[in-house]
């Protein structure tokens, strides 16, 4: 299995379980789904639920619903408006550069990224209320955003992930 861990904050955003599907050479988008969890943890302390009081279980208080990506990487929510965005994207594509640069990428394939995510950002902000705004488990403000839509159809979800800002790691 490979794990895709963002390369400013190291953590873990997907991994190959999701079909994750290039596009324009610069995004991964992962299909996902809706699931149902149980909330919080079970613990058995050893008593009896009904003689002390408490819950039996058995109806669906317990659960709830919750995107599998977001739940499995423990993604949290964040939010912007189109302006802050937009300046936090320049800054993302500027340290994603860099990175590029430190790992020796040729001037054509920095070009080609940058053509790229150029496209893609232009995109991303002509649909900008479609989205929603996660960050991984560190919360780190210079990390990936990863950003949640829906297809065509306004159900099946879908995660998207800049290309270049993840670094593969088999597991």
């Amino acid at each position: 299995m490979i794990i895709y861990k963002d390369i400013i904050s190291g953590d873990e955003l997907i991994s190959d379980v999701y079909d994750l599907k290039e596009v324009d050479g610069v995004l991964y988008e992962a299909d996902c789904q809706m699931i149902t969890i149980k909330k919080g943890a079970d613990v058995d302390i050893g008593a009896n639920p009904s003689a002390e009081g408490g819950d039996e279980g058995g109806d669906d208080e317990g659960t709830e619903t919750v995107n599998n990506v977001v739940y499995s990487f423990r993604l949290s929510p964040s939010s912007f408006d189109k302006k802050s965005y937009k300046v936090y994207l320049g800054g993302y594509m500027k340290k994603i550069k860099a990175a590029l640069e430190a790992a020796g990428k040729s001037a054509d394939e920095i070009a080609a990224f940058q053509k790229g995510a150029q496209t893609a950002a232009k995109k991303i902000l002509e649909n900008f209320k479609d989205y929603e705004f996660y960050v991984g488990e560190g919360m780190d403000p210079d990390a990936m955003v990863v950003l949640l839509n829906y297809r065509e159809d306004g159900v099946t979800p879908f995660m998207t992930f800049w290309k270049h800002g993840l670094k593969e790691e088999k597991v």
